[in-house]
């Protein structure tokens, strides 16, 4: 694949990932065929921001866990109201890493 093409996709979502994981997904994206770049320009990743945002907001619901994927923590956290507040607090900390994993997660099922 161009490199050119590759480096726009990290500048537009590397955002989207931990920083150390960038130069990796440059690297694979090097080397995938043409014939995977529509479908890797059509995935749509979580913005682990917005992600912080919904948990400080609706976190002891167990909203920000629904919209990253994780149902069953989702359900745990709101059938616990958070954790009685503790598991809310303690995913503050947390949410922006969880959705840069399932971000990363989406991209490795393509490539």
């Amino acid at each position: 694949m161009e490199a050119q093409k590759v480096d726009m996709f990290i500048m537009a979502n590397g955002k989207f990932f931990e920083s150390h994981q960038v130069a990796l997904i440059r690297d694979r994206l090097l080397e995938v065929d043409d014939s995977k770049w529509g479908v890797i320009q059509t995935l749509q990743f979580k913005n682990p921001t917005t992600m912080l945002i919904v948990s400080l907001l609706a976190g002891s619901l167990g909203i920000d866990r629904f919209m990253i994927g994780d149902t069953g923590l989702g359900i745990g956290k709101l059938l616990t109201c958070g954790g009685l507040g503790v598991w809310a607090i303690i995913d503050l900390f947390m949410i922006m890493g969880a959705t840069r994993e399932k971000n990363m997660a989406q991209l490795q099922t393509v490539l």
